[in-house]
């Protein structure tokens, strides 16, 4: 029984790491309708970065998580103001083809100046661990599920809140209505895109604290976010974090009681079988009211 409880709260650890990751694929999708291929790539940036801030500054990789972020803003913004926005009125083919070939050229540039070896941002604190109810968690993992946790508050926060946020949500909602009240679309789209790049770097920094990582596993993070979008819904920080945190507690047990090679099997059929049943997902589409 014990074994069964430390493998479900690892996977809640886990699935928490797969919510952030997924966030911002699931924002991106709601608001424009635009499958980010390229999300996986900003994953790892964020993952680069804090790699390199924390061994230059000697500081906590945590610590400069805001800094990443908002350099990945800065490069959000930039992205889709000057290049996904002229695919936008195009077929989705068109946006799915730029943003693929981003990743292949940014995933070529990772190697070319990170090799392809695989890299791990380590804290001080990595090999400590404590004990709950006879339960073992690792100090970083904890760390990096509640960095998770917080980041997501702030974006459903900001969402729902925010002048921004109301932006957004009217914007995803009634384009056409929003831009006949004066708002600036091609500005809320950029700034989406932004928003959803922050969240991906920060999701990259919690990833290299308790993964190694290469310029390789750019396809894996963007696959994860999409199959977490699927099973929770679209546009939703909660939609994320529940159908994150199903996804690590599905592959943990998979891993632990049927084996290692099967965890992306489990996952696909149970992708599978969420779409014959809801294909909006567990929580539905989270800007899909006013359609």
């Amino acid at each position: 029984m014990s074994l069964v409880l430390q493998t479900v709260a690892d996977g809640l650890v886990l699935g928490g790491i797969y919510a952030l990751a997924a966030v911002g694929f699931s924002l991106i999708f709601g608001v424009m309708h635009v499958i980010n291929l390229s999300h996986g790539v900003l994953v790892l940036i964020g993952a680069y970065l804090a790699l390199v801030l924390s061994n230059s500054l000697g500081v906590d990789p945590l610590l400069v998580l805001p800094l990443v972020m908002i350099v990945l803003f800065g490069m959000g913004y930039c992205y889709q103001r000057f290049l996904i926005q002229r695919t936008i009125s195009g077929p989705p083919l068109a946006s799915m083809l730029l943003t693929f070939g981003i990743a292949l050229m940014l995933q070529n540039a990772m190697i070319w100046v990170f090799s392809p070896d695989m890299k791990n941002i380590t804290p001080s604190y990595a090999f400590d661990s404590f004990k709950i109810a006879g339960l073992t968690f690792d100090a970083v993992r904890v760390s990096a599920l509640a960095a998770s946790l917080v980041l997501l508050s702030c974006l459903a926060l900001l969402l729902k809140f925010s002048h921004l946020g109301r932006l957004i949500r009217a914007t995803a909602q009634q384009t056409l209505a929003a831009q006949l009240c004066g708002v600036n679309v091609r500005h809320v789209y950029a700034l989406t895109f932004a928003v959803s790049a922050a969240f991906a770097g920060a999701a990259g920094i919690v990833i290299g604290v308790i993964l190694p990582f290469s310029p390789a596993d750019e396809s894996l993070w963007t696959l994860n976010a999409f199959v977490v979008v699927v099973l929770g819904g679209v546009g939703s920080p909660a939609g994320a974090l529940l159908g994150g945190l199903l996804l690590g507690v599905v592959n943990t047990l998979t891993a632990q009681y049927v084996g290692p090679s099967f965890p992306n099997v489990t996952m696909f059929l149970m992708l599978v079988l969420l779409l014959l049943v809801r294909p909006h997902g567990l929580l539905g589409n989270a800007f899909s009211a006013s359609r």
